[in-house]
């Protein structure tokens, strides 16, 4: 027994003898991935120490995606080290252009936060001191777009690496992308007026505007929730979400009822019988007016005569109210009160009348 283990033991030593510089080759790659790994964690307990003390300066606190974009940008760079050390280790030399080209195509991502992040501190410190708002509708544009040039830049500088001559694929792109462009030519036109949007800004998120395509006997005016590239989301006050294309919004007329100042004139109609006394009509309909709170003293409510009707003398209550969205709820109230001051008052609120006159011809029975 004792002669079988010696014997084993000398065929062991033998062949580790015979392929030591093999065994020293996967002795240096252990030991350089084991080391990555290490140095990967205390570089990762230290930014996140060094990060904490950093968040009490303005930059970092309202940015705190800087430090997992750190973090990334270190793991890769460690896997870049180690991976160039490794393919120099092994001697695979045919396989360093894929692998940079992968660690550039990973690279792109944190590449792409970081200008996020860059592209919004300028937007806060550059564009908000500015009194127009074309500097806002830059940087809009530089954010939606940033990430997706940075990507086609890295796949092009990877397959550059790779040894693959990209200019027939870019003309080859060009021609398809003329070929896409009349197959998708309503695509195209809502993706180019929504930029249009973004430039001219007939509205903002949050606006109130009129939705010309809301279904039948719903509302048809609402909120605006987001303007996207090919279309903008609007919710209406029955809470429905409508999707218009933008190009179809670039050839209607636009109606904002909260662009810039949130109050508007709201315009009540009010029918009365002739006999009427049209002054004291108007004083109890500027009454009601005024117990309204979110109805404006300046200007004062108005009531002017609009109309001599069929069976009635049309009144007309002009009243500016502070906020727009408060439009139906004023139309609502002025309507109700009107209505009981109306009758406590004596006032009369005439219905469709005819007069029918029968008269007896001589000769007939």
């Amino acid at each position: 027994m004792n002669m079988e283990i010696s014997l084993y033991w000398d065929k062991l030593a033998a062949y580790v003898a015979g392929h030591q510089a093999a065994w020293a080759v996967v002795g240096k790659v252990f030991a350089a991935v084991f080391g990555s790994l290490v140095l990967w964690l205390v570089l990762r307990r230290l930014l996140k120490a060094v990060f904490r003390r950093l968040s009490a300066y303005p930059f970092f606190r309202d940015n705190p995606q800087t430090l997992e974009i750190t973090r990334q940008g270190m793991s890769y760079v460690l896997l870049l080290v180690l991976g160039a050390y490794l393919i120099g280790l092994s001697g695979l030399d045919g396989v360093r252009p894929v692998f940079y080209a992968v660690v550039i195509i990973l690279f792109a991502s944190p590449a792409a936060k970081l200008a996020r992040v860059a592209i919004s501190v300028l937007n806060r410190r550059v564009a908000a001191r500015s009194e127009t708002k074309v500097d806002d509708i830059v940087f809009d544009l530089l954010n939606r777009f940033s990430g997706f040039l940075i990507y086609i830049g890295a796949a092009v500088f990877a397959l550059d690496l790779l040894g693959i001559n990209v200019m027939p694929i870019v003309a080859g792109a060009g021609i398809a992308g003329i070929a896409v462009g009349f197959a998708a030519k309503d695509t195209l036109s809502n993706l180019i007026a929504g930029v249009l949007l973004l430039v001219d800004r007939p509205f903002e998120e949050g606006d109130r505007i009129e939705v010309w395509s809301a279904p039948r006997g719903s509302a048809t005016w609402g909120d605006v929730v987001s303007i996207g590239l090919r279309a903008t989301k609007i919710r209406t006050t029955d809470n429905i979400i409508v999707v218009i294309p933008n190009n179809e919004i670039m050839t209607r007329d636009i109606i904002n009822y909260t662009w810039g100042d949130q109050s508007i004139r709201v315009r009540v109609n009010i029918g009365v019988a002739y006999d009427t006394d049209i002054a004291k009509a108007k004083r109890i309909v500027e009454g009601v007016a005024r117990t309204c709170e979110w109805v404006q003293d300046k200007p004062a409510p108005q009531v002017v005569v609009r109309n001599f009707g069929e069976s009635s003398v049309d009144l007309q209550a002009r009243l500016w109210i502070r906020d727009a969205r408060k439009r139906m709820a004023t139309i609502s109230y002025i309507t109700d009160q009107v209505k009981a001051r109306f009758d406590q008052e004596g006032v009369e609120i005439p219905y469709p009348r005819r007069d029918v006159v029968i008269r007896h011809a001589p000769g007939l029975p």
